[in-house]
């Protein structure tokens, strides 16, 4: 299903972050949540690379990048050609990466845990991810449609497994490129 999304994915004005205020927006979100440059990130269900490229290029945060679809993956390889610092790609399940232990400064993941099979379980391993003091970072939602995760949901599976987490609605439609009825969110913890 995600091969075949990859041709029109970065459409929405979230995932290609064409429109420079939309970029601007997660840039200013997401580089004050990862204490300093150059850290090790993991981005989880990364897609076509975006918020990678976002990272490398803006924090010069090394970025490790999985994604289950070999199309995205093609994608997000082919962004990133004349990037400086390139993030590194692999095509792999986001629920159980193929990553070290212990090797991340931050985990993210945007929109990728409400579709795991089992929430639980993938988000003890990308704790597992973690470097002492780690952060995770995630970006999820419940969407009209039906589909995701409600904010507190996510908020309690976060916080049965990390003393500190925070919870902050993300509505403000410079995330989004327009107004949305979607309940979106971010949680970070920090150990």
């Amino acid at each position: 299903m995600w091969d075949a999304e990859a041709a029109d994915f970065d459409e929405a004005a979230d995932h290609g972050l064409k429109d420079p205020h939309v970029r601007k927006a997660w840039a200013d979100l997401l580089l004050p949540l990862i204490d300093g440059r150059g850290r090790r990130v993991a981005d989880l269900g990364c897609g076509t690379g975006t918020l990678s490229l976002l990272l490398a290029e803006e924090g010069g945060h090394l970025v490790s990048g999985v994604d289950f679809s070999s199309e995205m993956i093609r994608r997000a390889r082919q962004k990133t050609r004349e990037a400086s610092l390139k993030p590194v790609f692999t095509v792999a399940d986001a629920a159980d990466p193929p990553l070290a232990a212990g090797s991340f400064d931050v985990v993210l993941a945007r929109h990728v845990l409400w579709a795991m099979p089992d929430p639980a379980a993938a988000l003890d391993r990308w704790i597992e991810l973690l470097a002492p003091n780690g952060a995770l970072i995630l970006v999820e939602g419940r969407w009209q449609t039906g589909v995701g995760l409600k904010a507190d949901e996510c908020f309690r599976l976060v916080k049965d497994r990390r003393e500190d987490a925070q919870l902050r609605m993300l509505d403000d439609p410079a995330y989004w490129g327009g107004p949305t009825a979607d309940e979106r969110y971010l949680i970070t913890s920090r150990r």
